[in-house]
């Protein structure tokens, strides 16, 4: 994609594309799921009321809460994943060309698996900066519906009670989360795209079938990424949920969550997240080629 767009753009413009097109695909395809996220998290934090699957959730979620429900955390959800996707998008694109730069074509070319994961792993980590606050407030919205009435007041809310190092208390777990999801995201849609065009050259290919060749290549990029980031995406609802102890370190609480929930429950919820992160996954690269041009 970055080598399509250079030919028409460069520097700060050629990035700023590919990090709106970034922050429009992951915003709106985060947004829109808003609901299975909102029953993911519950199965998670109350796996004994929540033990229906996902479409019991929905259920449950419905008949205590009311339809509305299913949306709360939607402005965090939005905002948080709008300002992540254009660090993450215009972060690879940019991490992936410097990489080039200094090996050089043919031999980035030809550790092209290491590049794509140095470069998706160094785009992630700026954007988890960027992401943690409101990621924050969204899974205290989640769990304590009562907590706020929506992003600016619950992130008002935790600034004034709890301090800033609230926004990261989760820090840790977000990396351990991010890091490996968009890993896995990028390279796995890279190998699987790769594999298909040695099969059927793009340049042979209609642009609806390129188009569904990233979704399919991006549900299956999904499914990996939700797999390899589940612990993680455990512990980080975990611990945002509620506040620490006075005194309590942000490692002693993970050390403790973790002893918790084991390895069968950190793996909670996996079966919603697949279904969530797949599909999304799938229709980010469905729109970000289309968004970039």
């Amino acid at each position: 994609m970055a080598t399509e767009q250079k030919q028409q753009l460069s520097g700060v413009q050629l990035y700023s594309r590919f990090a709106f097109a970034g922050a429009v695909c992951c915003s709106v395809t985060h947004g829109a799921l808003t609901p299975v996220d909102v029953v993911k998290t519950r199965i998670q934090l109350d796996p004994k009321t929540y033990n229906n699957g996902m479409l019991g959730g929905f259920k449950k979620v419905i008949q205590n809460e009311g339809a509305g429900a299913l949306l709360t955390g939607v402005g965090p959800t939005f905002v948080g994943y709008f300002l992540q996707g254009a660090f993450k998008f215009g972060g690879y694109e940019f991490f992936k060309q410097q990489h080039i730069n200094f090996l050089g074509y043919e031999t980035a070319s030809k550790y092209r698996t290491g590049v794509y994961l140095a470069s998706s792993a160094a785009a992630e980590f700026f954007a988890d900066v960027a992401l943690c606050p409101l990621e924050a407030t969204r899974i205290r919205l989640v769990s304590q519906p009562t907590f706020a009435s929506g992003l600016l007041s619950g992130f008002g809310k935790i600034l004034k009670n709890e301090g800033v190092g609230a926004f990261y208390a989760g820090f840790g777990p977000i990396l351990f989360k991010q890091i490996p999801y968009t890993m896995a995201k990028f390279v796995v849609y890279e190998k699987v795209a790769e594999a298909v065009y040695r099969v059927w050259p793009k340049k042979d290919m209609s642009d609806g079938l390129q188009t569904t060749v990233n979704l399919g290549s991006g549900l299956i990029a999904g499914f990996a990424a939700a797999i390899v980031s589940q612990p993680a995406d455990t512990m980080l609802s975990k611990i945002n949920k509620t506040p620490g102890l006075p005194g309590e370190s942000t490692t002693s609480r993970l050390i403790k969550i973790g002893k918790e929930l084991g390895i069968k429950g950190s793996f909670t919820g996996l079966g919603a997240r697949l279904f969530m992160v797949g599909t999304l996954t799938a229709f980010q690269f469905a729109i970000y080629p289309l968004v970039s041009l």
